[in-house]
């Protein structure tokens, strides 16, 4: 293996990986870390209409949109890696190979207290990362393309329709009494019991989402992709440069957003009443939701940088910056902390908190966070999980402690 390729880091990007963190805090503290479908009658008499606009809110701008921005940085920390020891003339092929390897054992740990976890996804997906690395720009638009049009859950529909990829139940069967059981051992088992139902039916149920017509596996890897073509033009070595093309992508995003709307109210509004959630109109308007949700992403990843490149909203922003540096550490606790919170296991808040006080939780987790993480970065170089991350791919103990000056 070759040597632990180091980029220059950018502040901007820390600041922007920041950002999406706690924009997936917020997601994943007011679904109260259920990641799936909670049961009928759930937190039902206790959220008024501020609850319902916090979630409404949510839904519209948060939910899926800052995953995807953690994921483009994703493929762009890889791309930036590449290229850092291209130019050294090194291969990082291999370690980057390796650190797939430990960031899926990162994962599974999570998952075990979250069945929503995504670094394990993040492992699964990377290998393919590399391929592409050294192919014409042409090829990867091509796939992202295919891969936003929707072609894969398309495939994934076309073969198992709504039923189950791995044998369990419907992800669409609400009222099934397997939902009922996994909630009842969140609300009230043990913490070994949790981590039991994590590793077995919540792992199942995570790749069931992943893979089906929902598509998250496959939008996932688009997401990469344009990562991996932000590192290869240089966007955040040259943000002035590009300026005039943020502010077009942001106009078009604004258009994509539309025209995905009207194409799915069209497409719900002519379905046979109710919708059939196993029909072709069901899938298609669902992708066309997912559009939205890209054109979303674009515009919110397109607004952070052009207001970045403003020097009041560049000190704001960067307030951020030390909560990304320590990004899969404070993602990780994140769940430790909200699970213990609702979970039988800790205090046993599962269905008990408003919406609207679970956000202004979220904000309160978030800034705490922040303020950890820049206070821990005054003392050491890497957050605790990002130093065990380079220790082990470097096979050898990195220095921690900061030189004092």
């Amino acid at each position: 293996m070759t040597a632990l390729i180091k980029p220059k880091r950018i502040n901007s990007i820390d600041a922007l990986r920041g950002f999406a963190l706690a924009g997936v805090a917020i997601v994943h503290m007011v679904e109260q870390y259920i990641a799936g479908t909670a049961p009928e009658g759930f937190m039902e008499g206790i959220n008024g209409i501020p609850d319902q606009i916090v979630q409404g809110i949510i839904t519209i701008f948060f939910t899926g949109k800052f995953f995807a921005l953690f994921s483009i940085l994703f493929g762009l920390s890889f791309s930036l890696q590449m290229e850092s020891a291209d130019q050294k003339g090194l291969r990082f092929d291999g370690r980057f190979l390796w650190r797939a390897v430990l960031l899926f054992v990162f994962g599974y740990i999570h998952q075990l207290f979250y069945r929503g976890d995504i670094l394990t996804i993040y492992a699964v997906l990377a290998p393919f990362l590399i391929p592409f690395y050294r192919i014409s720009t042409k090829w990867i638009f091509i796939s992202v393309g295919l891969i936003f049009l929707g072609i894969p859950k398309f495939l994934a529909f076309l073969i198992f329709g709504n039923e189950s990829l791995t044998g369990i139940h419907s992800m669409m069967d609400t009222n099934h009494e397997m939902i009922r059981l996994y909630f009842d051992t969140i609300q009230n088992g043990s913490i070994l019991e949790v981590f039991k139902a994590n590793a077995g039916y919540g792992m199942l149920t995570k790749i069931d989402f992943q893979l089906s017509f929902f598509g998250r596996f496959y939008y996932t890897f688009g997401y990469f992709l344009i990562g991996l073509w932000l590192g290869r033009i240089g966007l955040f070595k040259n943000l002035l440069s590009y300026a005039k093309s943020i502010k077009n992508v942001m106009l078009w995003s604004i258009v994509g957003v539309l025209v995905s709307i009207a194409f799915m109210v069209a497409t719900f509004a002519t379905a046979p009443q109710p919708i059939d959630n196993s029909s072709w109109q069901f899938v298609l308007g669902m992708n066309f939701f997912d559009w939205i949700s890209i054109s979303m992403a674009s515009i919110i990843l397109c607004g952070f940088l052009m207001l970045y490149q403003r020097p009041a909203w560049e000190k704001r922003f960067s307030f951020f910056a030390p909560y990304g540096k320590m990004a899969l550490s404070n993602y990780i606790m994140q769940s430790v902390i909200g699970t213990f919170i609702f979970f039988g296991w800790g205090l046993g808040y599962l269905g008990q908190i408003r919406f609207l006080y679970l956000f202004v939780m979220a904000l309160i987790l978030i800034f705490l966070q922040t303020l950890f993480s820049k206070y821990w970065l005054k003392k050491f170089k890497y957050g605790p999980l990002e130093w065990l991350w380079r220790s082990g791919t470097y096979l050898k103990w990195q220095p921690m402690l900061r030189k004092i000056k």
